[in-house]
């Protein structure tokens, strides 16, 4: 019986699941102490091709490879926690390198933290083979994630991020998992986290246990990624009345602005923040010129779906 479960959602990424897979190969902790389990895409995927990809290579770990039912992430990752045969599973996403003891440093803190509510947040930090953009930087400031702000060895639960989680399977019982209904992609992380915080779930926060983010982006992504996170948001404080509109407050705030320009703006951008005097203001210019590159695609999502629940019948 395996300790760990360690769960893979995938979605369009064969170029990216290989290296993820040989990277838990390179793991200092046995292979028998953990299973693996891809969860697919049935309809919008290849599932014959992940099976395929599955199969080339003879694999130290037992893997399994399960297709979602419903649509999105949260089904994806529900399928897989509900046959983890493990006791604890863990999440990782299928660009995620982790560095050879990561799986041994969460299984090693679980060890140390053996109640049900405890779980592990390990760090994610870019790949080293990547070319890391000003951009790429910045959204490490909160708006991808944002473990620059944890100081210590506990995390809040707003930093629930399944890149790289680990956690009892017995909480994820005890909150029926992720909510496929309102959150099937985007805020289903956040939306887990704050249900599990009810039920008494401390976080974690184990800095070496690392993972490598194997995915270049860049703005043109991103603008795409935040006009689907506009309607996330509006089910999130649907959902939660008392959290704020947060992306929508920041780019909200950012199109009040004066416009920086935009070769002022990637200036500012390749300016170190540790440069004497320049430093700040040159971060602060090109935060500005980010968030005002990304909003008008959030503010448009954000009032097209205001739009859309107007002109909805009623129930």
């Amino acid at each position: 019986m395996p300790e760990l479960s360690v769960v893979i959602p995938t979605y369009r990424r064969r170029d990216a699941l290989p290296r993820t897979l040989e990277a838990l190969e390179r793991q200092t902790a046995g292979a028998d102490r953990f299973e693996v389990i891809v969860v697919d895409d049935p309809v919008d995927d290849d599932s014959a091709a992940v099976a395929a990809l599955l199969e080339s290579e003879r694999r130290p770990f037992r893997l399994r490879q399960l297709h979602r039912e419903g649509r999105g992430v949260s089904a994806a990752r529900n399928a897989g926690w509900r046959a983890a045969e493990a006791g604890l599973v863990m999440f990782i996403g299928d660009d995620i390198l982790l560095r050879p003891d990561a799986v041994e440093q969460h299984l090693r803190w679980h060890e140390r933290h053996p109640d049900v509510e405890d779980g592990v947040l390990g760090r994610v930090e870019w790949a080293e083979e990547l070319n890391v953009t000003p951009f790429m930087r910045w959204l490490e400031h909160g708006i991808q994630f944002d473990y620059l702000s944890l100081a210590g060895d506990e995390a809040p639960w707003t930093h629930f991020y399944t890149a790289n989680i680990s956690l009892k399977r017995v909480m994820l019982d005890r909150v029926d998992g992720f909510d496929e209904q309102r959150f099937p992609f985007l805020y289903e992380d956040l939306d887990l986290g704050r249900r599990l915080a009810g039920e008494g779930f401390r976080l974690l926060y184990n800095r070496a246990a690392v993972g490598e983010h194997l995915h270049p982006t860049g703005v043109d992504e991103w603008r795409r990624r935040m006009a689907a996170t506009a309607p996330a948001e509006r089910r999130w404080v649907d959902a939660y009345p008392d959290m704020p509109a947060w992306f929508h407050d920041l780019f909200d705030a950012a199109a009040r602005r004066r416009r920086v320009p935009a070769p002022l703006g990637r200036a500012a951008a390749r300016v170190p923040s540790r440069t004497p005097v320049i430093g700040p203001r040159a971060g602060a210019v090109a935060d500005l010129h980010f968030r005002q590159e990304l909003a008008p695609a959030f503010l448009d999502a954000w009032r097209a779906d205001a739009h859309g629940r107007d002109r909805a019948p009623a129930a």
